[in-house]
């Protein structure tokens, strides 16, 4: 069993088949079988081992696929990076994996810190010219050799590592083993769900480096012999003159993209080749999906899940839609309703969505307790509050209580708080959440300086874009003095968020 299997089936059989199409450039089946293959030999010769984790931190490019597959024929675990994170973020990860070998294009590799205990091997997929310390993707591959055979792995072994933030303020990694991902990736392809077929054309704008845009968009594809037309990231006029030109039949988006799509005139644009759309990240507002029926004749499908459940577990299918659901549980998996006390509630109450299920984790890296927690009683305990009606349709009526989502990317207030508090100046600090307009949420910040603090809200969010990612930099910070607590001292958001309304 190894994730790599797919590739070289298809390879073998239709080497000549597209798998990937960037700017205007066609990557086969069998060019990308031949590099990964290459360069998992190279990586091999250079001391990486299987069960070693191999980091990407790329954006949208196609050599994300060939050292993702070369990590998987090696047995290897890819660690994919957020693109956005900066380098305080990146060492938190590259040492909390333990990577052995770190992949980035020429932009970012100055993210990448020099003193990270466990990297032996750092390469540049993009450059002509690698600096002092530094490899080529290319040279890589030209140096290795196409006879290796992809390593056998068992269905336990860990396939991927995804850091998923958490309330404790710092990411945790989500090991996904390769059963997680084989039976995960096998869903889409099925009629009742995306229905892929050979030869359909999938546009992946949404990250590689996400789960969705990793197993659900990418290996899935590859499963199923589509094409993914591939972009950097969504440029309105660039995709939707792309879905035209490249025949595109599947649109993979977040709500609020096509709250924007809906506010165009799109009467310029070829869009007859679409036969599926797919909202994900976040909840999609249940106007905006009839707006789009109504407008298109074609329901935006929705699913549910969770990086650490692979992270297909629940879908709004086409046998049979309800608006304003995320659907019932897929193949292979159950979800339940649970009340505080972890026994399951009747239809139509309300308590926490739990999962259990072929997808879910083997668990968080390197932390067991935390695991034990999410994963108490047998099930995955997911902090998304929800009702289940008669027929097992999952409506979402709230989400883990702090979590700020913006632009369906999820923002933890405790790691942005961790930051703040490097601050020289800052005696408290509250993150939370408000209105962001076409992003959903925005991320808001009261704080209370320290006594003769010169700190202004420019300054601090000067000092945040210059140290954590872009999405989670506040919008909005606010020097007060004090902030609202409970009678046992804990901060109380809710009223923080009350006021900004």
């Amino acid at each position: 069993m190894n994730v790599a299997s797919h590739l070289e089936a298809h390879a073998a059989a239709n080497p000549d088949w597209v798998a990937i199409r960037f700017e205007g450039r066609s990557i086969t089946y069998g060019e990308l079988n031949r590099d990964a293959t290459r360069l998992a030999d190279a990586l091999r010769t250079a001391g990486i081992h299987a069960g070693e984790r191999i980091a990407l931190y790329l954006p949208n490019v196609p050599e994300f696929a060939v050292v993702y597959y070369a990590a998987q024929k090696l047995g290897a675990v890819p660690v994919t990076i957020n693109a956005i994170l900066k380098s305080e973020e990146v060492r938190y990860l590259l040492d909390d994996s333990g990577a052995a070998a770190v992949f980035t294009v020429a932009e970012l590799a100055k993210f990448v810190p020099a003193d990270c205990a466990a990297l032996r091997l750092r390469a540049i997929v993009d450059a002509e010219a690698a600096p002092a310390g530094w490899q080529r993707l290319a040279d890589l591959i030209a140096r290795g050799s196409e006879t290796l055979r992809s390593a056998p792995r068992a269905p336990h072994d860990v396939a991927a590592l995804l850091y998923s933030s958490g309330t404790t303020g710092f990411p945790k990694g989500v090991a996904l083993t390769q059963f997680n991902i084989h039976t995960n990736i096998a869903q889409p392809p099925r009629p009742e769900y995306s229905d892929y077929q050979p030869g359909d054309r999938l546009a992946a704008f949404l990250p590689l480096f996400h789960v969705y845009g990793q197993n659900y968009i990418m290996n899935a594809a590859i499963l199923a012999g589509c094409t993914i037309v591939l972009f950097r990231r969504f440029v309105p006029d660039l995709v939707l003159r792309a879905i035209g030109d490249e025949r595109i039949t599947h649109l993979f988006a977040v709500p609020t993209i096509y709250i924007g799509l809906l506010g165009l005139d799109l009467s310029g644009y070829d869009l007859s080749s679409l036969r599926y759309e797919m909202s994900a990240a976040a909840t999609m507002p249940e106007e905006i999906s009839r707006r789009w029926t109504d407008r298109f004749g074609r329901r935006v499908y929705e699913g549910y899940g969770l990086t650490e459940c692979s992270p297909f577990a629940c879908y709004n299918d086409s046998v049979l839609h309800r608006f304003g659901s995320v659907g019932r549980a897929v193949h292979g998996f159950k979800l339940k309703i649970f009340d505080d006390q972890e026994k399951e509630l009747p239809a139509g109450q309300q308590g926490e969505i739990v999962i259990r299920g072929e997808g879910v984790m083997q668990g968080y890296w390197n932390r067991p307790d935390e695991t034990a927690h999410a994963l108490r009683g047998g099930w995955l305990h997911t902090g998304d509050v929800g009702r289940m009606d008669a027929d097992g349709y999952v409506f979402i009526t709230d989400r883990v209580k702090d979590m700020i989502n913006v632009s369906g990317f999820k923002v933890w207030p405790a790691e942005v708080e961790q930051y703040l508090y490097k601050i020289s100046g800052i005696r408290e600090a509250a993150v939370y959440g408000i209105a962001g307009g076409d992003k959903g949420e925005a991320v808001a910040v009261a704080v209370v300086l320290a006594e003769g603090s010169t700190l202004t809200p420019e300054s601090i969010i000067a000092y945040c874009r210059d140290h954590i990612a872009a999405y989670k930099v506040p919008a909005r910070v606010d020097i007060v003095p004090e902030l609202p607590k409970s009678a046992t001292g804990k901060i109380l958001k809710r009223i923080l968020r009350e006021k900004s309304a």
